[in-house]
């Protein structure tokens, strides 16, 4: 008879640190579903569980691609008509310096790539403070220490130029710049995003630029701008993708766009096809999407926006009125990011809440917030009768637990 194996099979220390608040609250919510309780889900990102639909052109694109038989693999950057498409959005957005465009499975994959394919031992990477924690994770499984700069929530969540100068080094690689924000839904300025390229020109550094929800802008008065149309001399990888402007986060198709002078990212592209060819190729059937996404009809986004901007509005009103709450308006993306007074943590709060309100939100530390303060996400997605009963189960939790 063999011998059984005992021993323990440890995971890998770096490790550790890798953390996802937002699916790791789905053990509580779990728990609550067991005992017969409907949560009401106020803390994924993903439009299609809610009254958002994929486009039907976007369908239809991908199913005759399937019925063609582009089933099999497709090139490791990605399919020539999808990838066209992409450098002609670049234009349409200002960025007049591309040099390279890849397809990747979602933005996730092309942050975790780009990532790699530039950061040593021993050098770091500036990620805003809140921040989407796929940044943070990356890092860490890279063995990479988290060095954050401060978003400043008394100007409307914008970066902070003070703390993000006092953290550039010698040893500091790049900056990323999550533009509309999540968690914050903050939207940069014009002139944020000049003051930010002006740094990255004196440091020598690369901008990860992630904009996938550009197109999310909720205030008819507001615009998105791309930093690398601001700073076409700068070395710049903006993310875009399907996933939430073209309501198809399932389908995993993302890109990337490297933009700034050629001969001074050339090495760089190099290192990320590398990595490209090693995974063979994104999704091949749903590249096919990316054409008719970005040059067809734009009509859904109307609908969206208009959606959006109400759901907002009854988050802010909510928000102003609710004691012991405090919010920042967003004017971009789904999300709003209200901060807490309250004498406990704020991952204990959102516990709790869901606990006994049945009301799923993530807390703000999953993000990363400034020491001493408190927050949670809201995901405004869900229909405004379902916001209100979730904000309305908020309230009484808040009153009843903390008076």
């Amino acid at each position: 008879m063999p011998l059984a194996q005992t021993r323990e099979i440890a995971a890998a220390q770096r490790l550790d640190k890798v953390r996802y608040a937002i699916r790791d609250l789905a053990l509580v919510a779990d728990e609550v579903t067991r005992q017969g309780h409907t949560v009401l889900s106020l803390n994924v990102g993903d439009p299609n569980i809610f009254d958002f639909q994929t486009p039907p052109h976007l369908i239809e694109a991908v199913h005759r691609a399937m019925k063609d038989n582009k089933n099999g693999y497709a090139p490791s950057p990605g399919i020539r008509e999808a990838i066209d498409s992409i450098r002609a959005e670049a234009a349409r957005k200002g960025i007049s310096s591309v040099q390279d465009v890849f397809i990747t499975g979602g933005v996730s994959e092309a942050v975790d790539i780009c990532l790699s394919a530039l950061i040593n031992p021993g050098e770091h990477i500036l990620t805003p403070s809140p921040d989407y924690p796929l940044y943070s994770a990356v890092l860490s499984k890279l063995g990479i220490p988290i060095t954050t700069y401060d978003l400043n929530e008394d100007d409307g969540w914008q970066p902070d130029l003070v703390d993000i100068q006092r953290k550039i080094t010698s040893s500091t690689r790049a900056i990323v710049l999550i533009n509309p924000n999540n968690p914050t839904g903050s939207v940069c300025s014009r002139r944020m995003l000049e003051r930010l390229a002006e740094f990255a020109r004196r440091h020598n550094l690369v901008i990860f630029a992630d904009e996938i929800y550009d197109k999310l802008i909720l205030d008819d008065n507001q615009q998105h701008v791309s930093l690398a149309a601001v700073a076409p001399d700068l070395p710049v990888v903006t993310f875009g993708g399907l996933s939430k402007n073209y309501l198809a986060p399932g389908w995993r198709i993302g890109w990337g766009i490297v933009s700034g002078e050629a001969s001074a990212v050339k090495p760089y592209i190099e290192g990320v096809h590398r990595l490209l060819r090693s995974r063979l190729c994104a999704n091949h059937p749903e590249q096919y999407a990316i054409k008719p996404a970005l040059e067809g009809p734009q009509d859904h986004l109307i609908e969206v926006r208009r959606k959006l901007h109400s759901r907002r509005d009854i988050t802010m009103k909510w928000a102003n009125s609710t004691p012991r709450v405090s919010c920042v308006s967003p004017r971009g993306a789904f999300y709003a990011f209200p901060r807490l007074d309250i004498p406990e943590a704020d991952d204990v709060f959102v516990k709790e809440l869901c606990l006994q309100k049945h009301v799923l939100v993530v807390h703000g530390s999953g993000f990363g917030q400034k020491p001493g303060t408190r927050h949670f996400r809201i995901v405004f997605l869900p229909d405004e009768k379902t916001l209100e009963k979730a904000y309305q189960g908020i309230a009484e939790f808040i009153s009843q637990r903390y008076g």
